[in-house]
């Protein structure tokens, strides 16, 4: 769950026994065992530091049982990386497994993405029943195709010419394979060879005929 939990859902997760790992905000208390109550903000969390807290209170509510609570700041490189850390509440075990599960929503939202907006405009097809189904399928089969020609553009070290163009009011270059593999037959086309300085066609693996 990518936005805010409560702590209220964690507890009905853990009574249906159900694995989760949920985000909450560092204002939120927590108490150790023995210690006093603190905020999340004071565990000293920053950038390269992670902590991993199991069986804690999470709120100065009475009622609710304990949860484990994961810590985790990826650190900066060139100037790049998360503005703020992660709080997870969860009961999955480890950090590890927390941070890794936390992780697998964002290539989800990817795909969502490619599938709609960022590709293919499902969601304007205004389809239903099984119209949609048909679609979805075709989407599926297109979608994987698009991967596995941009897989390949990537291997043979071409993808900074296909990735170059900028959309307007683009702060960063599209560099998936989805929208290599999607757009770099046209780039292959556009090309027509080793004219003004585009690779040929058959460096691509593309056979011209």
């Amino acid at each position: 769950m990518r936005e805010f939990g409560s702590v209220k859902l964690a507890s009905w997760l853990c009574e249906k026994n159900i694995k989760f790992v949920l985000r909450i905000k560092y204002g939120r208390y927590i108490q150790e065992q023995g210690k006093e109550l603190k905020r999340l903000s004071e565990c000293g969390l920053v950038p390269g530091t992670s902590f991993y807290l199991p069986g804690v209170k999470v709120t100065k509510q009475k009622g609710f049982g304990l949860f484990d609570v994961a810590g985790y700041w990826q650190r900066k490189y060139r100037d790049s990386g998360e503005d703020e850390g992660w709080y997870l509440l969860t009961n999955i075990g480890t950090l590890k497994q927390a941070v890794t599960a936390f992780k697998y929503p964002s290539a989800i939202e990817a795909m969502f993405k490619d599938c709609k907006t960022g590709g293919y405009n499902l969601e304007k097809s205004y389809a239903c029943d099984d119209r949609l189904k048909t679609l979805i399928l075709l989407i599926a089969l297109a979608y994987s195709y698009a991967i596995l020609q941009g897989s390949k553009f990537k291997l043979r070290g071409i993808q900074k010419y296909i990735g170059r163009l900028i959309e307007w009011k683009r702060a960063q270059r599209r560099h998936s394979s989805f929208w290599i593999g999607l757009y770099g037959q046209l780039w292959v086309q556009r090309s027509g060879g080793s004219r003004d300085g585009f690779l040929p066609c058959n460096y691509c693996g593309i056979d011209e005929n």
